[in-house]
């Protein structure tokens, strides 16, 4: 089984600028073509983008890149599910901070 290696940019809104997210996930090794990017609230889990990256595309053993922890979601019991979830499902989750 190959591992893949993607990337997940979320802005709150369609004015935002994902420019700093995209850049620090393609200087980390991410391709470009592999970076899904929600232009959307961060309140709940249910982002076209980010339910088609979970449901479609990662498999176990491939890895998920994101900037910071919240750009998964802004509520903390939606952030520790999401984590237990990939973990349960054997993907790994790298978060790059203020790199």
């Amino acid at each position: 089984m190959n591992s893949r290696i993607y990337g997940y940019v979320r802005v709150s809104s369609r004015e935002q600028n994902e420019d700093r997210q995209f850049e620090a996930l393609t200087r980390f090794g991410v391709p470009p073509e592999s970076i899904i990017i929600d232009k959307c609230s961060g309140k709940d889990t249910e982002r076209e983008g980010y339910q088609y990256l979970k449901r479609q595309i990662l498999r176990a053993g491939d890895t998920l890149v994101i900037k910071e922890l919240d750009r998964l979601s802004r509520n903390k019991a939606d952030i520790k599910r999401e984590l237990e979830e990939f973990k349960a499902k054997g993907i790994r989750v790298k978060i790059l901070g203020h790199l």
